[in-house]
């Protein structure tokens, strides 16, 4: 259900709500929230309040990370952003979610109510203290603060620092917030300025007196949150000042964008994992690896098979069926490039699915394991979802390293001769063809076939292999691994290839033949596994 909960937008000259989409979670409703790392939010959690820099160049998402802090981490009515760069108009068209029809005719209201607000004469100050006298009452804070004397939760907001920078110049959306946050007392409020130079700038202030009025009275005096977005990738010697710095980076990988989000200070918070890979897909802020997933529970629940389109094997993922334009084509082979870094839960999250759809419709799998992988891990996974019988009936996996076995799924190889091997593969399709003879996934692993065959030997067998899957329309999957002998020669007969790659401990999936974006493999929020989504890397 959407919610309607309204924040305040304050821009440089007007003033507008936006909209929450989605069920707003505050930071002490949990450790995570979705999109933002657990330990921004466990940071942003804290008694009292806290600054943070988010810092980096153009286009790498800080104003996208501002926005989404105030929706997964502020509350109504308490969280503000303050906006130097781009009008609200503006900020509606590049962030849709952040619009509907109703708050578009609000904000011409709100902005009437801001215009008002600063033309309003007469209305009183409090008075100005002395230089002199200011030294003095800031000098006693500072003595209490560092004796930790307890104090109840402020009812005021302290404008100590800002009156001194006010005598300089006017600041009439800084004074707004400052009351905005003082109405919402003694709640904590979050607020984002974005950007501190567009401030700074404006009214000729130094960036460092700027953000320690800020520090002073809003965070330790006021128990606010601030959040300040810098428009360059380096603080400028101002990070000493705040609580917590933010970095975030944009890089090309293979000719594809990546951005890395680092937490490089987080004061009084443990760093779990110091940076994330970040999409900024359909004008969200996703951090990946924040959110949870439903797991399977014992046992696991039924698969349910998602349909073949005509001429294609459907991946049973339908992101990936999206992205290959249908599926798997019928009798295509097609190859997986894993990187070293890649653990097998990973690649299986990309596998698994096919599996499953094979198997839930009364297809087979013959699978040569990857070195490190094990039959029974295979097994373990996928009769969680399918019955264990049609598992051991329709499932294949000659082990080239035993002797014997008593599990029915598993095909000794280690002591069979060329022919015997042979004949033992033949008997191996049959049973999961079924009588029927349907069609069944051919998996290898080619490293394995390299390590026992040598290279030359093992093209043949590729060559052969590959040749008849297209014939018969069974489809191909070929894992490979970095440094195989055999990849160049492998990759030129493989109808599509593809990298999966680790970017900052996420799962990534990207193609060279076609050629695709980057996306991220993930289980799929709302099932759960073994169901899994690829969202974009943009």
């Amino acid at each position: 259900m959407m919610g309607r909960d309204t924040e305040w937008f304050v821009g440089i000259g007007t003033l507008a709500p936006a909209v929450h989409i989605g069920v707003t979670m505050s930071a002490s409703e949990g450790s995570t929230v979705g999109g933002v790392p657990t330990e921004v939010v466990t940071f942003l959690s804290g008694k009292g309040g806290r600054s943070l820099i988010v810092k980096g160049g153009a286009g790498t998402g800080k104003t996208t990370f501002g926005l989404e802090l105030l929706e997964r981490v502020g509350q109504p009515n308490r969280s503000y952003y303050l906006s130097t760069r781009v009008g609200d108009e503006a900020l509606y068209r590049q962030f849709p979610w952040l619009k509907t029809t109703e708050m578009r005719t609000r904000i011409l209201d709100s902005a009437k109510l801001f215009l008002d607000a600063i033309n309003a004469s007469g209305k009183p100050r409090e008075p100005e203290l002395p230089e002199s006298e200011v030294r003095k009452v800031r000098a006693g804070k500072e003595i209490l603060g560092s004796f930790g004397q307890e104090r109840g939760p402020p009812t005021r907001v302290d404008r100590t620092h800002l009156q001194a920078l006010l005598k300089r110049s006017p600041m009439p959306e800084v004074e707004n917030v400052y009351n905005r946050i003082e109405r919402a007392l003694p709640e904590k409020s979050l607020l984002v300025i974005d950007s501190l130079e567009g401030v700074t700038h404006k009214y000729g202030l130094e960036m460092e007196e700027f953000v320690m009025a800020l520090q002073k009275d809003l965070v330790e005096g006021s128990s606010t949150d601030v959040v300040m977005i810098l428009e360059k990738p380096e603080a400028g010697g101002i990070e000493y000042l705040v609580d917590g710095l933010i970095s975030i980076q944009r890089e090309e990988l293979d000719e594809r964008r990546v951005r890395h989000l680092r937490l490089e200070k987080l004061r009084a918070t443990n760093i779990g994992r110091a940076r994330y890979a970040v999409t900024l897909d359909g004008g969200r802020f996703e951090a990946l690896g924040t959110r949870d997933i439903p797991g399977s529970a014992s046992g696991g629940s039924a698969w349910k098979p998602v349909t073949d389109p005509e001429r294609f094997y459907s991946t049973g993922i339908p992101d990936f069926d999206k992205l290959l334009g249908g599926g798997f084509r019928r009798g295509s082979f097609n190859a997986f490039e894993v990187d070293v870094n890649v653990g097998i839960d990973d690649y299986y999250m990309l596998f698994t699915p096919t599996f499953l759809n094979f198997l839930s419709q009364g297809r087979g799998i013959i699978a040569v394991l990857a070195a490190g992988d094990s039959p029974q891990k295979l097994r373990e996974t996928l009769v969680r979802h399918v019955p264990a019988n049609q598992f051991d009936t329709r499932v294949r996996i000659p082990d080239y390293t035993a002797n014997e076995t008593e599990e029915p799924y598993i095909l000794p190889m280690a002591r069979l001769g060329r022919d015997e091997a042979t004949r033992a593969m033949v008997t191996a399709e049959k049973s999961v063809a079924g009588p029927d003879r349907k069609p069944f996934v051919e998996y290898m692993a080619f490293d394995t076939f390299e390590s026992l065959m040598g290279d030359q030997v093992a093209i043949r067998m590729y060559f052969q292999g590959v040749s008849r899957t297209k014939h018969v329309g069974n489809l191909g999957i070929g894992l490979l691994k970095p440094g195989l002998l055999v990849s160049s020669e492998i990759l030129n007969m493989m109808d599509t290839y593809f990298r999966i790659i680790n970017i900052d401990n996420a799962p990534c999936i990207y193609g060279i033949r076609p050629r695709t974006p980057i996306y991220a493999i993930s289980p799929d929020p709302e099932k759960g596994a073994p169901h899994a989504v690829l969202m974009p890397i943009v």
